[in-house]
């Protein structure tokens, strides 16, 4: 007979291991977005901190602890965030990327693959004529 591990061993992950392994998966995509653009992901942090802040209830504790203080902080993190996205639209503006400058490039974007495309398989059609005939 077969010890109670080895059954174990052989059944598929429970969904506690499997939530374990999907944690550290997007732990690691998370790790490598942050090392190619440290700031988006400092920016994306302080906004997801402030979604939670502003989503989550206070509990009793928290108000019998914090009090007066935890309106301040809240009034903070507010300012903060508030000043921090300012301060990115005005150097987005002054970089001149905006909405409409984006699209432009996306088109632009688009255009030039179909463009690219369309002489590759010219290129190639030419080609094949050229081998048959």
């Amino acid at each position: 007979m077969a010890s109670r591990q080895q059954k174990k061993a052989n059944a598929s992950p429970s969904p506690r291991e499997r939530a374990v392994e999907a944690y550290d998966a997007a732990r690691e995509r998370a790790l490598d977005s942050v090392e190619g653009s440290p700031f988006l992901a400092l920016g994306g942090g302080l906004a997801l901190g402030a979604l939670l802040a502003a989503i989550l209830p206070r509990s009793r504790a928290e108000e019998r602890l914090l009090g007066d203080v935890g309106g301040r902080i809240t009034d903070g993190a507010r300012n903060a965030l508030d000043a921090a996205r300012d301060a990115g639209r005005e150097k987005l503006a002054e970089l001149n990327i905006t909405r409409e400058a984006g699209k432009g490039a996306v088109q632009s974007l688009v255009d030039g693959i179909t463009e690219a495309a369309k002489t590759s398989g010219k290129a190639a059609l030419d080609a094949a004529r050229s081998v048959k005939g």
